[in-house]
């Protein structure tokens, strides 16, 4: 996926979760953040963050936070970004041969899941969750409790009991990483969730990706330590 109109700018400060202060060359700009977790470690005073002008030129914000500079890592954390570049991949035959359809925001049970694919072999079901916690080259998920994921991994698993096929898709929006593992210090529930459902016949994937300013592409699987 593309982003247009990207500008480097300098993170000052986030006085909630929506908007922050970034420097630009031009001014101090109040911008929109297209992630409402945490960040906190990536968001820290003076780190180079890359703003996405905004389509509609009316609104109050004129750009949006979509990626920063951890160290010599390039971090996207852009929360629509990963549907989005799954969807792309998918729809090219990334994930599943023989794909006949692709449906978003797909109701099942008392959950709308990201995607239901259509292949010959009939239905699967993939909740997608984007990765941006990173500590010395490994990956967890998440960086905040996250009850929602909680209820659709149970969905996925009610779904997989039932014969469906049904996935748990870690995007994680870094390059070169080693693993993924769900982040019991943070929301244990998550992962005792998680390893419940793949003992009920749920899969589990992560692929890392590659990241540039204005890019994020689907790069390569990584293992997932449960």
């Amino acid at each position: 996926m593309k982003y247009q109109t990207v500008i480097p700018g300098r993170f000052l400060a986030r006085p909630n979760r929506f908007i922050a202060k970034v420097e630009t060359e031009e001014v101090v700009q109040t911008v929109h953040v297209k992630n409402t977790g945490r960040c906190r470690e990536l968001l820290v005073p003076g780190a180079t963050v890359y703003l996405e002008r905004a389509v509609n030129p009316a609104r109050k914000t004129p750009y949006d936070l979509i990626a920063v500079e951890k160290g010599e890592r390039l971090i996207n954390m852009d929360a629509q970004a990963p549907n989005k570049v799954f969807g792309e991949w998918a729809a090219a035959g990334g994930f599943l041969p023989g794909l006949t359809a692709i449906h978003s925001e797909y109701v099942y049970g008392e959950s709308r899941l990201d995607f239901c694919l259509e292949t010959e072999k009939g239905l699967h079901l993939v909740e997608v969750k984007g990765v941006t916690l990173e500590e010395n080259g490994r990956a967890r998920f998440p960086d905040a409790p996250t009850e929602r994921g909680i209820k659709h991994i149970r969905e996925l698993q009610k779904a997989a009991e039932k014969g469906l096929d049904a996935t748990l898709f870690f995007v994680v929006q870094i390059k070169d990483i080693d693993s993924v593992s769900p982040n019991d210090d943070t929301h244990p529930a998550f992962g005792a969730a998680l390893r419940e459902a793949v003992s009920h016949g749920v899969s589990v994937c992560a692929y890392d990706c590659d990241v540039t300013p204005d890019s994020l592409t689907i790069l390569r699987p990584v293992p997932v330590i449960l």
